[in-house]
């Protein structure tokens, strides 16, 4: 299996982090507000997608500023 450059680690977690982030909130939201059922389970799906090309380019744009923000906020450990 090819494997992508570690350069692009950060994109790479922003794409999974931000795929199960959008899959889990959409799922919780839908599916309490309708139940579970195909219909329901359509609807999410498109909402789900929806939520993840919107959230993906804000994870990539924002991860980056909350490394810098967790690092100046932090200490190494001694």
């Amino acid at each position: 299996m090819p494997r992508i450059p570690r350069q692009y680690g950060p994109l790479i977690y922003g794409v999974i982090q931000s795929g199960i982030t959008t899959a889990v909130a959409t799922g919780i939201a839908t599916f309490s507000a309708v139940g579970v059922n195909s219909t329901a389970l359509l609807g999410w799906g498109l909402t789900w997608i929806a939520a993840w090309i919107t959230m993906l380019p804000v994870v990539a744009v924002i991860a980056p500023v909350i490394q810098r923000l967790v690092l100046a906020l932090t200490m190494p450990a001694e």
